[in-house]
């Protein structure tokens, strides 16, 4: 994923901007208006976004109106999945880098749930 995607969704305000975008679009002075930002520190944030692809700006008349790209969005999420969905396996041993002791450890977890699980207990959801 690119790097600035992940700057640019790493920062509250910038996120809460994508949300209000979500929804419809929007000028910078509607967006400062809702948000409770400066229209200078709306813009600065909607560069960093405009940048990262999250959003893009429609000239209408004398404004540009700045809506959610959902195809850039819908990547970050396939990725995101992507990486929830990868089948975790074990370390594979001291042999491939990983220290002995940091293997033996690692072998010999069990998650919380599966402790909960072994004690007879349903995990907490």
């Amino acid at each position: 994923m690119d790097e600035k995607i992940l700057k640019a969704l790493g920062e509250p305000k910038r996120f809460l901007l994508l949300q209000l975008m979500s929804k419809r679009s929007y000028c910078v002075r509607a967006l400062a208006r809702k948000s409770e930002l400066s229209e200078s520190a709306v813009s600065q944030h909607l560069k960093i976004l405009r940048e990262a692809g999250l959003v893009c700006g429609i000239k209408k008349g004398y404004y540009t109106h700045y809506r959610l790209d959902k195809d850039v969005l819908g990547m970050v999420i396939s990725e995101l999945e992507q990486m929830r969905d990868v089948q975790r396996r074990p370390c594979d041993g001291p042999f491939y880098g990983c220290p002995e002791s940091e293997y033996l450890r690692c072998k010999s977890y069990v998650p919380p749930e599966k402790r909960e699980e072994k004690k007879g207990k349903t995990p907490h959801v």
